[in-house]
Formats: C-alpha cells, structure tokens, sequence
C-alpha cells in the first residue's frame, strides 16, 4: 500500500536510512520522514516504529510519533485554537493546527469553542476536519427512556431542532419543542431521554418533567421579578415569542411556573403586568 494511501492513519513503518535531521521510514521505493526529535532513542535502521502520517506547513507528507487527537475514522471533539480567512484551525495534538473550512462548519465557531468533528481529505489531499458527522454517529446507544445523558450540540435545524452526539458518539436529537434556552452548536448538555427511536435514535429534553421543572421555573422568575424591581412589564397572556425570548421557556411552563407563585401568594397578576406581593 502507498505511504500516501496512509494519511490520517497511525502505521507501524521500519526505519530504512538515517540522517542528521531525521531517520527515514518505509521501503525502497517509498520513503517518509520522521523529524529528528520525534526519532525514539537509540532507534537504529531496521528497527519499527509506529507513526502517525499527516501533512506539514508545506503539504509535505510527514510521519510524527506525537499522539494526535483524532485519526481518520474517528469523531471527536476538539478545542478551536483560532479562526482565519478560510476557517477554523484546531488543536489536535500536533505542531500543526486542523484547519475546519466555513463549509465543512454547521454553525459559526469561535477561538475557545468545542466542536465535534471528524477527519476527511480535501481535494488536494490535504486533512481537514468537519462538523457534518450525523451519518457517522451510532444508533446502538444502551439508554432507556428517562435515563440521564450527556452530550455535546453539533448541528442545528429550524424544522427539527438541535443535533446532538452523546457521549460523542451516539446520535440524538432535541426535538424543537423540548429545544429552549440559549443553546448553541459546541455546547456541551445534561439531559433526559424522553425517546428511544426505532432506529436507535434518541429524543432528549435538556428540562425535567413539567412537575419537577415548575419550581425551578418559578425561582427563575421570581428572581427575575426581584432584578427588575418587583414587576415584570407582561402577564403569563403574553406571545409565546416573548416568553422564550426573555425566559427561555414555553408559554405552558411559564403559565405553570407563575401559576406556582400565585397559589404561594407571592405575586399579583394585573392587567398589564406581574408584580411581588407588597406585605
């Protein structure tokens, strides 16, 4: 097999002739470098040495023995290590950055952020990683309905709702009526699994069923109201648009949550607003 056949791949490779910078590894017809300070020590010609195979700064194949932090094959989550004209670059463990290209991106990432994403090659063979890894996630996950998981949001849909791979690995998705609050591609979620697809896919709420949620719902608010000198200039009639915008929550759970204070005599529902309790 072609050395070039190898990219992206770890491959075990015998060293087949030395020099000042280097040892070179192969076979007689086809020869990689292995950087001087990468060379295991006392490592001489014949013996095997196991590398892995990417391109330098100068497109030039080239073997390391550093461990990278993803390989052809994988998906994994990488941190992004700055941004560019032509894309995202990430760290994965080797002197030289991942470049992420904008089109291989599923939403605009930033320096700092984690994004999963797999390895593919270019079309100038050259490795580049991307954040469309939907058709590569499993669906033999082992959850049942109600089980608790984590994961990490790696694409997102107006008609569907927020994709994400638990435990990086397992394809689920928050369904668009469970998908409130500021979530956003990189983030990592705790969350619930409200259903187990026929084809093993999972539907999760990142929210606790509607009777646990209500109180942490209600302290929200409440300390909203508290923020805002006692008033909060709408009442639970309010568009449901305005509702998720200012509390990141559905018209029925803030209707729940405020109905929650009202039994507890802590607020008042005028015509226009909602209002502490004056003692």
């Amino acid at each position: 097999m072609a050395l070039t056949e190898n990219l992206g791949k770890k491959v075990s490779l015998k060293i087949v002739k030395q020099v000042d910078f280097g040892v070179y590894l192969g076979n007689s017809q086809e020869k990689v470098l292995l950087p001087k300070k990468q060379v295991p020590k006392g490592a001489e010609n014949g013996d095997t040495v196991e590398v892995f195979l990417y391109k330098d700064s100068s497109d030039r194949l080239i073997a390391t023995t550093n461990e990278p932090k993803i390989t052809l094959g994988e998906i994994k989550a990488l941190k992004v290590a700055d941004t560019g004209k032509i894309g995202a670059f990430l760290d994965w463990g080797l002197e030289k950055d991942l470049l992420l290209p904008f089109r291989e991106q599923t939403a605009k990432v930033r320096k700092g952020d984690e994004v999963l994403v797999s390895l593919y090659i270019d079309k100038s063979d050259r490795l580049c990683a991307t954040m469309k890894v939907y058709d590569m996630l499993r669906q033999d996950s082992p959850y049942q309905k109600d089980d608790r998981v984590e994961g990490i949001i790696y694409d997102t849909s107006d008609n569907f709702g927020m994709f994400v791979a638990v435990d990086d690995c397992f394809s689920a998705l928050i369904p668009k009526r469970e998908a409130f609050g500021a979530l956003r591609v990189g983030e990592r979620i705790h969350a619930r699994v409200i259903r187990v697809r026929e084809d093993g896919k999972l539907d999760l709420a990142v929210r606790e069923k509607s009777f646990l949620q209500m109180d942490a719902d209600a302290g929200m608010i409440w300390e909203r109201l508290e923020e805002n000198g006692g008033k909060l200039p709408f009442t639970d009639k309010a568009e449901p648009e305005r509702i998720k915008a200012e509390f990141g929550l559905s018209k029925n759970a803030f209707k729940r949550a405020v109905g929650r204070l009202l039994k507890e005599g802590k607020i008042v529902i005028r015509e226009k607003s909602i209002e502490i309790c004056k003692r």
